[in-house]
């Protein structure tokens, strides 16, 4: 479905991925754990065509996207799905403008077949009946639904999230789990979901990589990822500063 091969991209001068290979199947659900800053969001981004890499490949379904024009590349943007961290609905637009805005975009103009489709992803997401509201109006919880909602409605190929618990209390976050859980299984998407909660990394990942100064230093089943006496990775799943260079 997916492979990422030697990406490499400096921010600021900066080397933030030094050379990032990752590999996702068809249906397969991938998490990304490492510390803040490592770059787990930059390769999300870069996935996406969002960000451009300074070297490497991207390879979706076969066909390599790196170096394609913007216009090439839209095509299979629309097969990639991407929850944002901070939800990024329109706050100006209502819950249903906000599902409706990609389908409008890819040239849907029958308003029927837009309401039926919008109705169809809130439904998924439990949000049914809130096509009116404004996103000032729905809770924490709510939005990242709605924003669910609006990233799976075209029923992209890929589906990526970025930290899709933070912010929120864990009887929500484990209701996004299980959402990430049902949408992967209903709809037969691959998931890449990059996160540094070790309870949603485990519950959702079918296999868990460890991003560690710009590349995948460890990966394997939670199972595993727990039972790794790596310091590096042993210290990050259980929490503990001590070998992190972390002091205080």
């Amino acid at each position: 479905m997916l492979k990422l091969q030697g990406i490499e991209k400096r921010l600021g001068g900066q080397a933030v991925l030094r050379g990032v290979d990752l590999r996702v199947a068809p249906s397969e659900r991938v998490v990304v754990i490492g510390r803040s800053g490592c770059g787990k969001s930059v390769m999300l981004r870069i996935i996406m065509g969002l960000l451009p890499p300074d070297a490497g490949e991207v390879i979706f379904e076969g066909t390599k996207l790196t170096g394609l024009s913007e216009e090439d590349w839209n095509p299979y943007r629309r097969k990639i799905g991407m929850l944002f961290q901070g939800a990024a609905l329109f706050d100006s637009l209502s819950v249903f403008e906000n599902l409706a805005f990609p389908l409008r975009e890819a040239g849907e103009k029958n308003e029927k077949v837009l309401g039926e489709k919008v109705a169809e992803a809130l439904k998924i997401v439990s949000l049914s009946g809130t096509e009116r509201k404004m996103p000032a109006e729905l809770s924490g919880g709510m939005k990242k639904r709605a924003a669910l909602a609006r990233a799976i409605i075209r029923k992209p190929d890929l589906m990526l999230y970025d930290e899709p618990t933070t912010g929120l209390d864990p009887i929500v976050a484990d209701s996004i789990n299980r959402l990430i859980l049902h949408l992967g299984e209903m709809l037969g998407m691959a998931s890449i979901v990059v996160t540094h909660d070790m309870v949603s990394a485990r519950m959702v990942g079918d296999r868990i990589a460890y991003l560690h100064e710009g590349k995948i230093y460890f990966e394997g089943t939670p199972g595993q990822v727990d039972r790794c006496e790596d310091p590096l990775v042993r210290d990050f799943v259980r929490g503990h500063a001590e070998g992190t260079g972390v002091t205080g």
